[in-house]
């Protein structure tokens, strides 16, 4: 189980440099206009806000591995 939820905790630490990195030259486009913000700059806002959120859910996903493998209950 330790394998399975570290590679779920890498996977969701993965995501924000995925789209925030190598998924900008798909979304490199100024229309449409989302809260009066070129598409671009909001889809980095939007990440740049999810992006804690993501690492805590992986924050959390690690920690109930740790748990799982000193023998308590999750």
């Amino acid at each position: 189980m330790k394998k399975r939820t570290t590679w779920l905790a890498l996977l969701l630490g993965a995501i924000p440099f995925i789209t925030l990195v190598l998924a900008l030259p798909l979304v490199n486009r100024v229309e449409p206009l989302i809260l009066g913000l070129p598409f671009l700059l909001f889809w980095i806002l939007a990440w740049v806000i999810l992006t804690p959120v993501i690492l805590w859910l992986a924050y959390l996903a690690e920690r109930r591995c740790r748990r799982s493998d000193d023998g308590e209950a999750p």
